[in-house]
């Protein structure tokens, strides 16, 4: 018979990353109160969408006798269309997004999985089917789903400088979210979007920045490096950098904000340092906007 101490202790080593992920991504989805989700079209469901006139081929039991009832003409009670549907998640894992400015801020990946982590348990709560990008997490529904993502989220696996969407992982006619600081090589992203609005898919993207990469508040001899280490630029007037940086900065957002117009997304930018609520609410709203 197995040690029921030892194997209490293994369980406790496998669960103990959870907690601080899930928990914080449950506050944070509990802090936004949302109602049904419904489609913004008439079809099968519960909530009331809108009345109709009635045609001819309607069946009488769909009239709704006591609007008809005010008018000379019969109409037909539409319910809200509150099916199901797939969205994929997509985190950046990479080395760039563990930085944080300050002790006090968190890194950029752990706001952006603790956003995504929070707007999947939204998803899921609401009917929907969540899969992650990258950790071969298809879309499904469910609490056990909703662990597997934590799971998947808080353990990151790639060491690489910047990280890459795949658009081949997002079911076609489904929506997806990228979260990262989109501050490498936008081919990638470009690629991903283009061959979601070919797929049919829609979605958000989600830029997370530190508000020190906002400000870039340096001056003097400065020595920049990246968190992989494999980009390094040492400067001794690192303040004559700042405008070129900053329109380089203001280039990058509009550049990402006309990508995801012409493909039809929703674009925005969230800072570490502002509450992670208004970016979740954000991000969830702009979902049903692109259905």
């Amino acid at each position: 018979m197995s040690d029921p101490v030892a194997l209490r202790s293994r369980a406790e080593q496998l669960a103990a990353p959870f907690p601080p992920l899930l928990a914080g991504a449950r506050h944070l989805a509990a802090s936004v109160v949302l109602g049904s989700h419904g489609r913004r079209r008439p079809g099968p469901g519960d909530e009331f969408w809108q009345y109709r006139q009635a045609v001819q081929g309607d069946e009488a039991r769909h009239v709704d006798w006591r609007r008809s009832g005010r008018s000379d003409l019969h109409f037909i009670r539409q319910k809200e269309w509150q099916a199901a549907q797939s969205v994929t998640l997509w985190v950046d894992p990479s080395a760039s997004m563990r930085f944080a400015s300050d002790r006090k801020l968190p890194q950029k990946g752990h706001r952006a999985s603790e956003m995504a982590l929070a707007l999947g348990i939204l998803l899921i709560h609401a009917g929907e089917r969540v899969g992650l990008m990258g950790h071969d997490l298809p879309a499904r529904t469910g609490e056990v789903q909703l662990m597997r993502l934590a799971e998947a989220m808080e353990r990151p696996d790639s060491d690489g400088e910047y990280g890459t969407p795949e658009a081949r992982e997002m079911p076609s006619r489904s929506r997806a979210v990228f979260v990262s600081d989109f501050l490498g090589d936008l081919s990638p992203a470009r690629t991903a979007l283009t061959e979601a609005a070919d797929r049919g898919v829609s979605g958000v993207l989600l830029q997370v920045l530190d508000p020190q990469e906002e400000a870039f508040p340096f001056d003097g001899r400065t020595i920049f490096e990246s968190m992989g280490g494999g980009i390094r630029h040492e400067t001794l007037k690192a303040r004559d950098l700042r405008d070129r940086y900053l329109q380089r900065l203001a280039e990058r957002k509009a550049e990402l904000a006309s990508l995801a117009q012409v493909a039809g997304w929703q674009y925005s930018c969230h800072h570490t340092d502002q509450p992670a609520t208004s970016a979740l609410l954000w991000a969830y709203s702009a979902l049903e906007r692109v259905i």
